[in-house]
């Protein structure tokens, strides 16, 4: 551990070294959106870059950084212009605010911790991290994706249990989500839910039992990843009901997880965010187990 640490203050003290003599950029660029960053906030966010991000993301901001082989959730390859957590519909290019959010809070489970840096410090570094895709970012031409809005919720404290007893039954036979993470129902609960959503007459035999574990999936960026279980992990860009809502809405960048913005009405992706919710909530709890063995895990 003491060798480590001295590896990562050896960086440390090299790249502030490096960034503060650094005269990367001598013109202006135009990003999505007109967002102009003048040569001296590029130089200033590589700087940053260099001293607080490249041990894990790399020089080349290709996730190859020296720290990259010893975390287990590999970091963000900058180079393909993919960003898994925006507030708009996957795809689309988020907006500065969806890059500062993750820098003032971090990813739960993951080693991308939260960072105490000014808004101009910020500005600066994600100036700098948009031309490691200058394809996907540099242009007046290029255009900034529209703002999810988090309509009121139609459930509310009032009737919470309603909205999770309707996300159960969307989760599990309108979204299918156990395609990709798990059920959360008994057989005998899920052909009750199938009758009554779809009108479907199943039998256990309809079942198989791979709907109660978690998938590992594709992604863009050359390995797979496995969907959170909600009772178990970490779900990383959000904690609470309103944050599910965004994060269905706008789908996880470059993962299997699509928008669900206008697949399935307002309402009941707002249903849905409290059914997981309400999952999440179990982790390290003793009902947890109790739960697990009712509906047959």
């Amino acid at each position: 551990m003491r060798r480590a640490n001295k590896l990562f203050i050896g960086l440390g003290l090299i790249s502030t070294l490096v960034g503060c003599s650094e005269k990367h950029f001598l013109e202006d660029k135009v990003f999505a959106g007109g967002i102009v960053a003048e040569a001296k906030v590029l130089n200033k966010g590589k700087s940053i870059y260099t001293e607080y991000c490249m041990a894990c993301h790399g020089v080349k901001g290709d996730g190859k950084g020296v720290a990259a082989k010893g975390l287990q959730v590999p970091p963000r390859d900058f180079t393909k212009g993919i960003f898994k957590f925006g507030e708009v519909v996957t795809g689309e290019l988020p907006h500065d605010k969806h890059f500062y959010k993750i820098l003032e809070k971090g990813l739960h489970g993951t080693a991308m911790l939260p960072w105490d840096l000014t808004e101009d410090q910020m500005f600066a570094v994600v100036s700098y991290i948009k031309t490691f895709a200058p394809q996907v970012w540099e242009g007046k031409d290029k255009e900034l994706g529209t703002q999810i809005v988090v309509t009121k919720d139609p459930y509310g404290p009032a009737h919470k249990n309603s909205a999770i007893q309707r996300g159960k039954e969307v989760f599990h036979t309108v979204a299918q989500c156990q395609s990709c993470h798990r059920a959360y129902v008994s057989k005998d609960e899920f052909i009750e839910i199938s009758k009554k959503v779809n009108g479907e007459n199943l039998t256990h035999a309809d079942i198989d039992r791979s709907m109660y574990q978690v998938k590992l999936q594709e992604t863009e960026w050359g390995f797979k990843s496995l969907p959170p279980e909600f009772t178990w992990d970490e779900v990383r860009s959000a904690t609470t009901v309103e944050e599910l809502y965004i994060r269905l809405n706008a789908g996880i960048g470059g993962t299997a997880m699509p928008s669900w913005k206008e697949t399935i009405s307002d309402e009941d992706i707002w249903a849905v965010s409290h059914y997981v919710k309400y999952l999440m909530d179990m982790k390290n709890k003793p009902e947890r187990k109790a739960f697990m063995d009712a509906i047959g895990n």
